[in-house]
């Protein structure tokens, strides 16, 4: 949790109580838990000292531990034993967790802890995205940031989806995108002339999940407004008529579409359609360093936190 508001060094770990599972409640012994940037996003400051403590992590996978009266998820009653992931939460940063079962769904048997862990806070935002802009079979999508946690996903997934991909990234992650399907190309000056080479017959959707304003010049000058989303451009986005998304100010936050997307994320990843690409796992008290490689901007793939 973190105790104050700032930086990676207010965040530690306390032992807190935990209630035995009501009805419709899960007691989860978690494995591994999912690291985002959200969740630095959301003690930085500054803010209410009246909220503090802040609790940390949105996902997380383990074992249910104890079931409370009626408890179930899509695939039907839960039993002590079952592995499962829990999207979305709060305070998933913990060992245990009680949380209600309409947060829950049935780990792939194939699919690691960590993998487990970071997949659905991204894998169901790519989907957002995805729905968000229309992309569908022959389409050709540009995604900006496609290295990242969101990017990884809507890169595979609009792939799954039989569309094109140009991906912006930088160099050294282009053999991973290529394996992954896409088109890579590296950001920077004289971007809009390098994707107009690779795609001379045209863009038709746009994902910005960087938020700078080469992502949005591009966009703009590429693709209809209508089918150009970012999840980070939250200052021009508006004033430029795009659709923004996710957990900033006027955006749709998609709560019941990405609750809606858990079920089929998790068969594509236990059937190996999907790759999980874990970056790093570090232990659960040490959280805070975690979360400065987040900050770093550069990390490939997610990071899991393991009690």
């Amino acid at each position: 949790m973190a105790t104050a508001f700032g930086g990676p060094e207010v965040l530690a770990v306390e032992d807190v109580a935990l209630s035995d599972p009501g009805p419709r409640e899960v007691h989860v012994a978690v494995r591994a838990s999912g690291v985002n940037p959200a969740d630095a996003k959301s003690y930085r400051g500054p803010g209410d000292p009246a909220k503090l403590p802040v609790l940390l992590g949105y996902e997380a996978a383990g074992v249910v531990a104890a079931v409370g009266d009626g408890a179930a998820d899509d695939a039907g009653p839960l039993a002590v034993g079952d592995e499962v992931v829990v999207f979305r939460t709060r305070g998933a940063y913990a060992a245990d967790l009680v949380v209600p079962d309409h947060t829950l769904t049935r780990k792939p048997a194939g699919l690691g802890w960590p993998e487990a862990a970071g997949l659905m806070l991204a894998g169901a935002t790519a989907v957002h995205t995805l729905e968000a802009t229309g992309v569908q079979e022959g389409d050709t999508v540009l995604v900006h940031g496609a290295s990242g946690g969101v990017g990884l996903y809507a890169v595979q997934l609009a792939r799954l989806r039989g569309a094109r991909v140009v991906a912006t990234a930088g160099e050294q992650n282009h053999d991973l995108l290529r394996e992954l399907g896409a088109e890579p190309v590296v950001y920077g000056d004289g971007l809009l002339d390098r994707v107009r080479r690779l795609a001379p017959e045209g863009v038709d959707a746009a994902l910005d999940l960087v938020g700078s304003d080469e992502a949005m010049d591009v966009s703009l000058a590429l693709v209809e407004r209508d089918r150009i989303a970012s999840i980070a451009n939250f200052t021009r986005g508006p004033q430029e008529g795009i659709r923004l998304l996710g957990g900033g100010p006027g955006a749709d936050a998609g709560d019941e579409l990405r609750a809606a997307a858990r079920p089929e994320l998790a068969r594509l990843a236990g059937e190996g359609r999907l790759r999980v690409l874990v970056a790093a796992t570090y232990p659960l008290d040490d959280a805070a360093a975690a979360h400065r490689q987040i900050a770093t901007g550069h990390t490939t793939g997610k990071i899991a936190l393991v009690p």
